[in-house]
Formats: C-alpha cells, structure tokens, sequence
C-alpha cells in the first residue's frame, strides 16, 4: 500500500491526537504541520504532540504547505477558516476534517455550494467526520445489514463532558446560563446541526426519503455550585442537556440521534445518565440492541478521550483517497479500520530492552 503524504492542519486538542496517530500508521507520512499560531512556526512536529523530533517543522506558510505535493490534510482547528479550506481543495488535497464548519453555517447552503465547488476544481474530496457525528453512524448504518427488515434506528449518547475542557463550547449550549431563554433555545439547536446532518446521511444510505427533521432539547440546571477548574457553574444554572433529532417519512420517525451531556450530575430533578456511551437500538426484524462503552488506559488525563474524535479522521485517510471527488457520504467512505495488521508487526520487530 501505497503511503500517503499528509499534513495536519493546526496542533490544539485534537490536533495533537491527530498528529500522533498519523505519526504512529505505518500507512501515513507525515509531511506538513499548519500552526495557527505564530509561537508554533517554526516547531518539530513531534514535541508539539508530546513525541520525539521528526524532522518536520510546523509554519503559518499555506503556499508552502501546498507546495509539498501532498495527498490528504488532517483538518482539526477549533473555528473553520472557509477560505483555507477552499484553498486546500480547490489544490488538489482532500480534506478530511474533525470539524464541522458550524461557525461558517455548517454543511449546507452556501457554505456547501462553495466546497462542493472546490472539490471539482481540485478534483478532491472532503470528508467530516469525528466519533459523533461520524464514527457511531457508520457503524450503525452498518449493522442494520443483518435485518431483513427496519422500521427505526436509535443511537443515544451519554457522557460526563466535564472531561472535554473548552468553556466555549459548553457556553454555546447555554451551560452556565441562569435560564434557557429563547436564546439559548436556538444556540442549542444551532450547536446541534451538525447532528442532523448526520442522521440525514444515515437516511441517505439506509435509503429513507426524510420529509421532516424534528429538533428536540431538555436542560436541567446544578443543584449546587460547581467549579471543575476551568469553567464554574453557580447553583442553578444550567449544567446539562438532553437533545437531538428526529428523522421522519410521513410522520413517523424513522431515525432518533440524542446526546445527554452533563457538566456534573449534581442537579436538580431526577435526570439519570447511562454509564455505557452509546445506547443503540435497531427496531426491526431482528430487533438489534448494543451497548458500548470506552475504557481509557489508566495514564489517560482528560484531553486523552479526544483520541475517539481524532482515530476516526486518520485511519479514513486510505477511505478517503479512493473515494470519488466531492463531499463523501457514508456510502463513498465505507468502513474505515485502524491498521492493526501493521501494528502488530512493529511490536514483534521492535528491539528489545
């Protein structure tokens, strides 16, 4: 298998995670690092992510970094730049981006007609993806290849978000906040559009013609205060939420996508959380039910768990790259897997000692 050549766009959260994992796939070559920063110009790729040097050094130089005759960036900033990432197709790469362009409208409207634009130019491809949106819906698409027949796909997550240390992203969703006012309403369903967008790609592939997208939200509010360090939330004031959307022909839902969030599970009411990530359900014939649930290494600290957002962006690079041009669906990537084969082989030719 051929390697691919690839750059990683920005070196924060997730960009750290994803700039180890290209480094440790036999099948990837690092080649290019985008700093956002100034600070960063000019830093080895590898101390940037907590590994050794390797030689490539991180710059704020986009021309430079197009000119490497690269295949596939690793887009991860926290705010989408359009223009860069029109720049990056409109030259030939794909784009495989743990972003979700929420910042710039998300993907739809003109935002879309504008990378989709790109793609054809380029001849490129780009693909979003994450752990959700992205990884849950592929692998659930996939399972209902066991059913002879399915009426309605369930996928509900539960997580202690206290872990993912970003104010700003809890604020967007109102955490914090004394009251969900009507702003906060619309904050929430705008943070969550990226979700619908991937409920109407699992329609897309299961081959359901969606007539209406029903957006549903909860809050519930601390029962006491609550520091975690980096962000502080005053005794009633909202800690969690509970929210998602429904995908329905004729009525009838079809397809149900939640997220409950929670900050801290002291509040108020008598809200439970699913101690297992992901409850699943494919009401059909069979009826599929799963559970999954992540156990970290003990040497996890918090920002370790974006490794789950990350893994899926770099092991669909080879997906990715035999894929047609344009904005990639479920069906165009397929099953994306990490090279465990390869892996393995580097563990018994390792020296010992």
């Amino acid at each position: 298998m051929k390697k691919l050549r690839v750059i990683q766009w920005t070196t924060g959260k997730v960009g750290k995670l994803s700039m180890r994992g290209i480094l440790d796939d036999p099948r990837l070559e690092l080649v290019g690092v985008y700093a956002y920063s100034a600070e960063k110009a000019g830093a080895d790729a590898g101390p940037l992510c907590g590994r050794p040097e390797t030689g490539v050094r991180a710059t704020t130089d986009i021309d430079a970094l197009i000119a490497l005759n690269a295949d596939t960036v690793l887009y991860t900033p926290f705010m989408a730049d359009l223009d860069h990432a029109v720049r990056l197709l409109e030259s030939g790469l794909d784009v495989i981006s743990t972003n979700l362009f929420l910042n710039v409208g998300g993907i739809q409207g003109e935002t879309r007609d504008k990378l989709a634009a790109a793609c054809e130019r380029g001849n490129s491809s780009l693909y979003i993806t994450g752990v959700n949106p992205g990884w849950i819906n592929t692998m659930v698409t996939a399972m209902t290849a066991v059913c002879r027949d399915v009426q309605k796909v369930s996928i509900v997550e539960s997580a202690d978000v206290s872990v993912y240390e970003s104010a700003e992203t809890w604020q967007a969703l109102g955490m914090g906040q004394p009251e969900v006012t009507p702003g906060v309403a619309g904050l929430a369903e705008f943070g969550f559009t990226t979700f619908a967008e991937s409920v109407q790609r699992m329609a897309l592939a299961l081959g359901f013609d969606v007539d209406e997208m029903e957006f549903v939200v909860e809050h519930q509010t601390a029962s006491e205060r609550v520091d975690l360090g980096w962000f502080c939330m005053e005794k009633d004031t909202i800690a969690a939420i509970r929210g998602g959307w429904n995908a329905k022909v004729k009525g009838k839902t079809v397809i149900e996508s939640r997220v409950a969030w929670y900050l801290t599970d002291k509040l108020n009411g008598g809200w439970v959380f699913d101690d297992d990530h992901y409850h699943v359900v494919i009401a059909g014939e069979p009826e599929v039910q799963t559970r999954i649930r992540f156990v970290p290494p003990e040497h996890w600290g918090n920002h370790e768990w974006d490794t789950m957002t990350a893994m899926p962006a770099v092991n669909a690079a080879h997906n990715v790259a035999a894929a047609p041009a344009g904005i990639l669906t479920l069906q165009d990537v397929g099953l994306p897997c990490a090279p465990a084969g390869p892996w393995e082989s580097e563990r018994r030719n390792a020296p010992i000692g």
